[in-house]
């Protein structure tokens, strides 16, 4: 495809986002001197643009860190919250020197393959090969904040590595019928999205002392209606609706009837008992096998979170196993204080498989309805759209193809789209751990330290983890490895020619869980 414009030739990689997985990417391949294109002012993505002001971290401290660069002594919070998270990611831009890697302001706007694009299915970086220096095949439109929003500037790249995530920037807007959508609602109406973006007294302005439905039950709804609740606390307070379609589990912590809750899905021994890809017939005989205890492991969780949560109570006991949350990613941690606004009235919940709007509010599909001021939509992120938008058309088919999952080798290489990797687009509850592993398996690919199998090949490992994903989950196209996660850190190991099993013996390997530091690699071994 020949090219009608001036292009910048800027450095050999480009990295599209400088959230988590745009920092990772950047400390990992800073050898090739990349170029971080960000459309905001800051490092951190979703931390910076998608936060509440209730909004902690999901998982323990400890779990979300990189393995060079722990958490400062000063901050002992088990579960910071999105401040001391930005904080820390700055910190770790600031260690590394990676802010002179990043371009603020700078929005990529579209990507274009300088190349063959007749027959995108023909061609793969494991095909392609390592591109010469000088050779560069993508080209990046970038619009950037202190130029005319019609001056665009194209910069090539050899490489380039999407880092933008699922989350955040295009948010999912359910569909209605003809005259039953937002525009007969007299009311306020917007996105989890839209709320993120107002300043403090805006949100509580918007909050207090109105009747606020929010729509969805993951993480972001239940910090949406605890905000609700906190901002109307007090004289001419009013509750706050939850308008639940499914509901997921949630936790109130990580200890379950006294055991730590790593036990269950964090360790080898724990993981064994899962299904998992390329598994030998013995393995697969002991899957089968253990498949009592894997729902006993379920019910044992599902006992204590009812036990210590009045799910039952609210109507909002899941009617899927606990295991079908964790290993598509959907288990929250409940704020402490969210089921005690409920039994003081000030969140309430209602159940419903279709609703839509009326002049005063939501109607259900029993015809019953619900007066309302404020309507947010806690109804998640499209990504992929995301992606649409500005990978070039040619290549748009594949990134679904062919079973509405983007087929990611090692969760990081399309086989069908070459010279391109993405960290941090599939899910696990190792996000950080993930990226970094991601990104140092990607920094050593393109420093020729291994090659990829055939394009064929890695589609038929993904086909298997899919299928892994199915057997594990009805929830299995978001896209993620909790499962077996640990197998997944092995792959990655094993290709980098590193040793997978990373605790000082047997025991520990088996037992313990893995941790940051486990996968902080000597010089020796890289």
């Amino acid at each position: 495809m020949a090219s009608n414009h001036n292009t910048l030739n800027s450095s050999r990689v480009a990295i599209i986002g400088a959230g988590v997985s745009g920092l990772a990417a950047a400390k990992h391949l800073a050898r090739h001197n990349p170029t971080v294109f960000e459309a905001s002012d800051s490092v951190g993505g979703v931390w910076r643009n998608c936060t509440y002001g209730t909004t902690k971290l999901q998982s323990p401290r400890a779990s979300y860190e990189f393995s060079d660069f722990l958490w400062h002594d000063g901050n002992n919070t088990a579960f910071p919250t999105y401040v001391e998270i930005l904080d820390y990611l700055e910190s770790y831009a600031k260690h590394f020197d990676l802010f002179k890697y990043i371009k603020f302001g700078s929005k990529v706007t579209e990507v274009r393959f300088n190349g063959e694009v007749e027959a995108p299915q023909m061609v793969g970086l494991g095909d392609y090969g390592n591109l010469l220096p000088g050779k560069p095949v993508w080209e990046v439109a970038v619009q950037t904040r202190d130029r005319n929003p019609e001056d665009i500037q194209w910069h090539a790249f050899e490489f380039v590595v999407i880092c933008t995530g699922k989350y955040g920037d295009v948010p999912r807007i359910p569909t209605f019928p003809l005259k039953k959508g937002p525009e007969i609602f007299n009311g306020t109406v917007m996105h989890s999205l839209d709320y993120c973006k107002l300043e403090k007294e805006e949100a509580s302005h918007l909050l207090r002392g109105k009747k606020v439905a929010v729509v969805g039950f993951k993480k972001s709804a239940i910090d949406l209606a605890l905000e609700s609740a906190l901002a109307n606390q007090g004289e001419g307070g009013q509750a706050c609706t939850m308008v639940v379609r499914t509901p997921h589990w949630v936790i109130p912590h990580y200890w379950i009837w006294g055991l730590p809750f790593f036990l269950f899905y964090s360790t080898r021994a724990s993981q064994f008992i899962h299904d998992r890809p390329n598994q030998s017939f013995l393995r697969t005989l002991f899957y089968l096998l253990f498949s009592l205890l894997r729902t006993v492991v379920s019910k044992f969780i599902e006992s204590y979170v009812m036990w210590k949560l009045p799910l039952k109570k609210y109507g909002l006991k899941p009617d899927h196993p606990f295991e079908e949350d964790y290993a598509s990613c959907q288990m929250a941690l409940v704020p402490d204080n969210f089921f005690e606004a409920a039994d003081k009235g000030m969140i309430r919940f209602r159940k419903t498989s279709k609703w839509c709007f009326y002049d005063k509010g939501i109607e259900f599909e029993d015809g019953t309805t619900l007066e309302a001021d404020v309507v947010i939509l806690a109804t998640g992120y499209d990504g992929d759209k995301k992606l649409k938008a500005i990978i070039p058309e040619a290549f748009r088919t594949w990134l679904e193809f062919p079973c509405g999952l983007m087929p990611l080798y090692r969760a990081t290489i399309h086989p069908l789209i070459p010279n391109m990797g993405f960290v941090g687009y599939v899910q696990s509850n190792w996000n950080v751990r993930t990226a970094e592993l991601s990104s140092m398996w990607l920094s050593r690919l393109m420093d020729e330290k291994f090659k990829l199998p055939s394009k064929e090949k890695m589609l038929d490992q993904f086909f298997k983890e899919v299928e892994v994903m199915k057997r594990s989950s009805r929830f299995y196209t978001n896209h993620c490895f909790s499962t077996f996660i640990i197998q997944h850190a092995d792959d990655l190991c094993n290709d980098m020619g590193l040793n997978p099993w990373r605790k000082s013996n047997f025991f520990r390997d088996v037992f313990c869980p893995y941790g940051s530091q486990d996968y902080r690699f000597d010089q020796e071994e890289t």
